[in-house]
Parts: structure tokens; C-alpha cells; sequence
């Protein structure tokens, strides 16, 4: 018998948390969230990837209906692509900071209505991350439409930006050289806020975006009390959830300042923290 709050919702972020370092759902965290879900427990995605970023058959082989995306910019009911709420960067105040950003040495990440872009002149600043583990370079060249003249490609189409997400090639002495460039051109932008989503990134939404916003929205629109919800992640972009939700649970591979401000710490994403945290918490 459960002798925890009765928690009626978990939000899962992939990278670092759901997924391992391999970017795969072992057995053992598929299992648990089966489990619980057949006994009452809802389950929500909450990513900083773009709806065609989300692992759509997965989600159905789970029962998972609802994802949080690009750090709460937009939240879908998931396969119908259904978006619930939405809040995006003027596409013409996308195009002003993109034009200063394009000129580091940066790969960028565009997500517009739940597509991905990426400048087309980012690809060699990609490749030479030395940091970013190979799967996450796979999926980022394979999902991304790339755009020649990204700044011209916004104002011409005129539709407004979720996120972007910048990523940053290593200097000879290990550091991030342009990263810090990026944050002073950002800072300009009060417009815009940024934080970190892992392997030294940075990510900009409009100023009050968050997924802990997200999940307000989509507990509400589901009518469950905030605080019989539970929020797992393990970067910079998952705080806000954990803080929001009822329970918050950082993974045992984020690094210590998220453990430190958690509920709760799991195992590691290589350890099938998800399932354990389900099993402590809702078995």
C-alpha cells in the first residue's frame, strides 16, 4: 500500500533522466511506468526537444499522452500533435539575436511550432564538439531541416520561435570560449531568458517560460492538483518543474547543485533511476 501522497502525475524529462547514456529506455524504467500507469498514475514527457524531437513510439507503447516541450513553450496531447498552449519568440526578435549569435563559433538548434532548423553553417561546429555524446550529435544532423539564411528565413515566414538551443565547440584548453560571448549578447535580450540544459549549452525561451509553467498549465488543464504532482530531471532546465510540482526529484548523474536543491535523488540514468524513483514513491 502506497504510504506517500497519492501522486496522480509524473513528468520525465528524456535526456539524462528517462533516457540512459546510450539514449535508450532500459527495461526496467519502461516496466515501472507501465506499472504504475495501469494503476492510475498519468505520465507527461517534459523535454527540451521539439514535438518531432519526442520518441512517439515509445510514448505510445507506454500510454504517455501529454509532452511538455521546449522547456515549456509548448505542451501537446501526443499522437494527435494537439497544441495545447504556446509561447513563442517574435520571429522578427529571433532573427535580430540570431544574427549576432551566427557570428561565434555555435551550433544552433531552431524550433518553430514543433519542427527543428539549424542553420546551415553550423554543421562543422557540430561535428567538432568533443563533448556531446555521439548519439545526441546523430540526432541533432538527423532531425534538424537545415536553413541557409536563417535570420531571412524568420522574418520572411513571419511566425514566431518556442526555443533555441545553442551548443558550443571546445577551445584548445577545454573551455567554452564563444559560450560566455553568447551569454553577453543574450543578456542584451531582456526580452528572452537562458539556462542550461546539459553539456555546457545554453537555451532561450521569452522571459517567464519554464516547464514548470507548463506543467501548471497542463495540471489544470487535467484537473490535477500541482502538489500530487512529481517532476524528475537532472539538468539547469529542469529545475523549475521540480520546485513546481508537488515532489521534485533529481537524477544521481545531475550535477551537484541540482541534487542539492532536490526533493529527492534517484539513481543514476544508467541505473534505472526513473524506476527506482517510481517504485520509492509510488509502490
Amino acid at each position: 500500500m502506497n504510504q506517500h501522497k497519492p501522486f496522480q502525475l509524473v513528468a520525465l524529462d528524456l535526456d539524462g533522466t528517462l533516457f540512459n547514456s546510450q539514449s535508450q529506455v532500459s527495461d526496467e524504467n519502461k516496466s515501472a511506468i507501465r506499472h504504475f500507469s495501469a494503476h492510475g498514475t498519468s505520465f507527461v514527457i517534459s523535454t527540451g526537444r521539439p514535438y518531432t524531437g519526442l520518441p512517439l513510439d515509445l510514448m505510445e507503447s507506454l500510454g504517455i499522452r501529454y509532452a511538455i516541450t521546449t522547456n515549456g513553450a509548448a505542451v501537446y496531447k501526443v499522437p494527435e500533435r494537439e497544441c495545447l498552449f504556446e509561447t513563442c519568440i517574435p520571429s522578427d526578435l529571433a532573427a535580430d539575436i540570431l544574427e549576432e549569435l551566427l557570428t561565434l563559433n555555435i551550433h544552433i538548434n531552431l524550433f518553430l511550432h514543433g519542427d527543428a532548423f539549424a542553420p546551415a553553417q553550423c554543421r562543422k561546429a557540430l561535428l567538432s564538439i568533443q563533448s556531446l555524446p555521439d548519439s545526441l550529435k546523430e540526432y541533432m544532423l538527423t532531425t534538424r531541416t537545415p536553413i541557409g539564411d536563417m535570420p531571412d528565413f524568420l522574418r520572411r515566414q513571419g511566425e514566431g520561435v518556442q526555443k533555441l538551443t545553442l551548443n558550443f565547440p571546445e577551445g584548445e584548453d577545454g573551455t567554452f570560449p564563444d559560450r560566455s560571448k553568447a551569454m553577453a549578447i543574450l543578456d542584451r535580450y531582456p526580452q528572452v531568458s537562458y539556462l542550461c540544459g546539459g553539456f555546457n549549452n545554453l537555451e532561450f525561451t521569452m522571459t517567464g517560460i519554464s516547464k514548470g509553467k507548463g506543467l501548471s498549465l497542463l495540471c489544470k488543464h487535467l484537473d490535477i492538483p500541482i502538489d500530487h504532482a512529481i517532476a524528475c530531471g537532472d539538468s539547469e532546465n529542469d529545475l523549475d518543474i521540480m520546485k513546481t510540482a508537488g515532489l521534485g526529484v533529481a537524477m544521481a548523474n545531475a550535477p551537484e547543485e541540482i541534487r542539492n536543491l532536490a526533493d529527492d535523488v534517484t539513481l543514476s540514468n544508467d541505473e534505472h533511476g526513473v524506476a527506482a524513483m517510481l517504485e520509492k514513491w509510488l509502490g
